[in-house]
């Protein structure tokens, strides 16, 4: 496979050492502003090992801002993050691109590229000095692109292919990666509701087998619900609440959150809190 010249750039440098194992991605009072508009606030939480932190609240709360705080995309005015006990500024970049993914909301994807080099790209962290895959990198490609259901589309175009097609090419390229955390910026955009859980399906299984860190943007609040082991609300940069969902679904938090009239329910299958618009 040709590596373009933005990926290959990282092939330039090794890691200090590969690190193995389930880790811990922490947020400690972090706050971030564009210019002197605060979008973050003392905002911290904890991803552990085998659970799904799911990340709500109306636009413009900070959602995105956050995610792209933890995958070190933009750096804190305040606060610190910290991977492995390590702070996550102090990661080399390809070591780091080793252990975390992330799934972007919007992806640019190179139009030309298959389905197949797209996934493939997700090996590039550990791929030799020429770029080139082995057997096992190929292995990996082809049981990320089975788990997501888009082995068919191995040899189509991304320009050929539906929003929702594309976007579960982006998910099997963070599975190839092997992340030991993973990010999600809301993982079932352009997805049908059948598409929408078999993905939060797939995702959920895979945090729980590989226990990884993970955290996901939601604007769905019942899918959310369904998925996530914990929710964190925001609302105005700020954390709202933080728990459990049947602890954050609450009728007072979501009138605060959202500013609109909810009845909860109780799902009669699971139990877990269902929000309906009054």
């Amino acid at each position: 496979m040709r590596i373009p010249k933005c990926v290959a750039t990282l092939l330039q440098s090794r890691p200090e050492r590969t690190v193995r194992g389930h880790l811990v991605l922490e947020a400690r009072n972090l706050s971030f502003s564009f210019g002197e508009i605060p979008v973050l606030v003392n905002v911290s939480l904890q991803l552990d090992p085998g659970e799904l932190v799911g990340v709500i609240g109306p636009n413009g709360a900070g959602k995105s801002t956050l995610l792209r705080l933890l995958s070190r995309a933009l750096l804190p005015n305040r606060g610190e993050i910290v991977l492995n006990r390590r702070a996550l500024i102090a990661w080399n970049p390809l070591e780091l691109a080793r252990v975390l993914a992330v799934v972007p909301q919007n992806p640019e994807l190179p139009p030309a590229f298959t389905s197949w080099e797209i996934v493939l790209m997700g090996r590039t962290p550990f791929l030799g000095w020429m770029g080139k895959e082995g057997e096992k990198d190929r292995a990996i490609t082809r049981g990320a692109m089975t788990a997501t259901g888009i082995s068919h589309l191995a040899n189509r175009r991304i320009n050929q292919l539906s929003g929702g097609e594309q976007q579960r090419v982006v998910i099997a390229r963070a599975l190839a990666q092997e992340p030991r955390v993973l990010l999600l910026d809301e993982p079932t955009t352009h997805l049908d509701i059948n598409h929408r859980v078999e993905i939060l399906k797939l995702i959920t299984d895979v945090v729980k087998d590989r226990r990884l860190a993970s955290l996901a943007v939601f604007h769905d609040l019942n899918l959310a619900s369904r998925f996530c082991d914990e929710l964190l609300l925001l609302r105005s940069g700020t954390v709202l609440a933080h728990g459990a969902p049947e602890q954050v679904l609450t009728q007072t938090t979501i009138q605060d959150a959202y500013d609109v009239e909810v009845t909860i329910m109780r799902h009669p299958g699971n139990n877990l809190p269902v929000v309906l618009p009054t």
